[in-house]
């Protein structure tokens, strides 16, 4: 049963924040209803208590609340949502409340977004491959199912296509099992969730999806709570519906930022960059929801885009996010400049656990021996470039030219592929054999002599 206090004690507002005097036992990050003269009811979070006093932020904005006519009741709980089936084709707001205009949801349970914690010993390793359809992903940087696997961005490069594509195309290879795909936009603007919204609806992709959606201008409180009720929805399906459930997170630099932003209104000491010195624990709590429990039917694995400020991969948003995901999926400005996309740059990128989901049986015999020679060989091509811009492409050895033509080939044809292609790991593999090809069998020392004899199709 739940036990609403009720206030009438507001002794200060300021911006997004209202400071309610004479609190007892005020919980940190408990739910509170803010109800105004008129009727009108609002919701807030406890960020800070004291003996007396509770700091409260405002799902939206304070107008309208005066200090003494305006009554304040904590529910003694956290942030919870009601979790369904019927979510999937829907669209919600930052709040979990439907914003697509469909009717109400009937909730099978009610959930606190913090989620719970998962044992170690409980997760299995992951091990089954997710086929998204794209080469530079698929091919060289494997997403292998209860896998957390961020996309390195920038302002301006392509990261909103390059998750629609992977939304509409992803599936488990080999399995007719259940796939969901929940998409949580956090502080995205009206542009770029229109984009998404008519992007899903348009391909289909958008039944088995749920979307949660907290816009630019909505209050940065909400991009805390957006994320987490992303993961307990997708929790819901996964561990309860047996489903497959693919999580993105678009952006989680927006989360970053409003971490800092509240941050500062607790006033507390900052860290590196101003960013809380708990930002890697509150960062490790989001993404450590992905995984998969031994004995459940379903799994969670991630995609998170963090767009880098100011191109800086050194900088603590994604220095942090690093360390606690399983590689990453790095953006090129330069591929972009060539007209390349999606612009992956493989010498950037790294998927930890790609040995657990290729291979005979999973993708096929050949994958990982392919992905290490293309990327052996595309680097050698990056240091021909190198070389050429020194002393010119005339003045490079046989070698050096065979290298870089291979480069060449490599981004614009492996690469390089449109936005409604969807290739198959088959695809993606016969496409790095024929590039392979162009090269003398001899310079292949990455692959083993059976499979070139084989799939190499070379002189």
């Amino acid at each position: 049963m739940k036990f609403e206090v009720e206030y009438n004690t507001i002794e200060n507002v300021a911006g997004p924040l209202v400071v309610v005097g004479k609190v007892g036992n005020a919980k940190y990050n408990e739910i509170v209803k803010i109800k105004l003269h008129n009727g009108e009811e609002r919701l807030g979070q406890v960020l800070d208590t004291s003996d007396t006093n509770a700091v409260v932020q405002i799902f939206g904005s304070t107008d309208g609340i005066n200090i003494g006519d305006t009554a304040v009741s904590f529910l003694g709980e956290t942030f919870t949502i009601g979790v369904s089936e019927e979510m999937l084709g829907r669209v919600f707001d930052g709040q979990g409340r439907p914003r697509d205009g469909g009717a109400a949801i009937s909730y099978e349970q009610k959930r606190d977004i913090n989620g719970e914690p998962m044992n170690p010993v409980a997760r299995s390793y992951p091990s089954d491959f997710i086929e998204t359809g794209i080469s530079s992903i698929d091919g060289l940087n494997t997403l292998v199912r209860g896998q957390k696997l961020p996309i390195f961005s920038s302002s301006g490069l392509p990261h909103n296509q390059l998750v629609a594509q992977i939304t509409r195309q992803a599936n488990v290879k080999n399995s007719s099992e259940s796939f969901a795909v929940i998409f949580a936009g956090i502080g995205i603007t009206y542009d770029d969730y229109s984009y998404f919204v008519n992007e899903f609806r348009k391909t289909g992709a958008l039944e088995r999806a749920v979307t949660f959606i907290n816009l630019a201008d909505d209050p940065s409180i909400e991009r805390i709570i957006t994320p987490r009720l992303a993961l307990t929805a997708a929790e819901f399906l996964a561990y309860e519906k047996g489903m497959h459930v693919l999580v993105i997170l678009d952006d989680m630099t927006n989360y970053a930022e409003a971490l800092r932003e509240l941050s500062s209104a607790r006033e507390e000491v900052p860290g590196r960059r101003g960013y809380p010195g708990y930002m890697y624990t509150d960062l490790a709590s989001i993404y450590e929801r992905a995984g998969i429990i031994k004995g459940k039917k379903g799994s969670i694995t991630q995609l998170n885009v963090v767009t880098m400020p100011s191109d800086d991969v050194t900088h603590p948003i994604p220095d942090l996010t690093g360390y606690i995901t399983e590689g990453q999926v790095f953006l090129s400005r330069e591929l972009v400049n060539k007209g390349i996309y999606p612009p992956v740059q493989p010498l950037g990128s790294l998927s930890r656990l790609m040995n657990g989901g290729i291979g005979a049986g999973k993708t096929r015999e050949d994958h990982r021996g392919v992905s290490d020679q293309l990327y052996g060989c595309y680097a050698k091509a990056q240091d021909a470039k190198s070389l050429s811009a020194i002393v010119g492409v005339e003045a490079l050895s046989d070698t050096d030219k065979k290298y870089l033509k291979f480069g060449e080939e490599f981004e614009n044809r492996f690469l390089n592929q449109g936005f409604y292609e969807r290739r198959t790991i088959e695809d993606t593999l016969q496409l790095g054999w024929e590039l392979l090809s162009t090269l003398p069998a001899s310079d292949l020392t990455r692959i083993k002599k059976d499979f070139i004899d084989k799939y190499y199709k070379g002189k």
